[in-house]
């Protein structure tokens, strides 16, 4: 489906150059000289390259009809991840590559979606927010002011993120897995 240059967003997969591209970042650019422009910053599906581009108004693009599809995760065995279709009960894998640091985040059951293009899965997507446990965390120094003070702490899943320094180890806490960045203490 063609669509111009300034219709692009964030998340849409677009064809550009003979490849596939995730969307990460757009930025709508009215310069004072000259026409506007929408300023993209994608990542290859197939390649895990990134790409800044410029695409104008008038420029068209061939967006990708991925085919969004809700899965539950099964296991991990030997860098694939297995996942089921509910309604179906189609099974896929996913390699190791594909799921880069959302893998961390996957625990048994976990409802994901899935997204199809041409019969591959191509990408994945996880809730916007998970539970986790901290395994540490530093001791919060008293003294330092608690609006603008974060301290680092380990998770049980190895991901690493920032938090308040009212939290402790073996709290539970929320992270938004689009930003690997601490929501709220539960």
């Amino acid at each position: 489906m063609k669509i111009s240059g300034n219709e692009i967003k964030t998340g849409m997969i677009i064809e550009h150059n003979n490849d596939l591209w995730e969307v990460l970042k757009t930025q709508h650019v009215k310069p004072g000289k000259g026409g506007a422009f929408n300023q993209v910053e994608m990542k290859s599906i197939n390649k895990e390259t990134k790409l800044n581009e410029r695409f104008r108004s008038s420029d068209n693009v061939e967006r990708a009809i991925v085919e969004e599809i809700d899965y539950n995760f099964l296991y991990e065995d030997k860098g694939e991840y297995y996942f089921i279709n509910n309604k179906t009960f189609e099974q896929i894998s996913l390699k190791k590559e594909q799921m880069g640091e959302k893998s961390k985040f996957l625990s048994e059951g976990l409802e994901v979606i899935i997204g199809i293009y041409n019969d591959l899965p191509i990408k994945i997507d996880l809730p916007n927010q998970i539970e986790c446990k901290i395994e540490t965390t530093d001791v919060a120094i008293k003294g330092q002011t608690v609006a603008s003070s974060y301290k680092p702490a380990l998770l049980e899943n190895g991901v690493n993120v920032q938090v308040p320094p009212f939290i402790e180890s073996g709290d539970v806490i929320i992270v938004d897995t689009r930003t690997i960045e601490y929501v709220k203490k539960i």
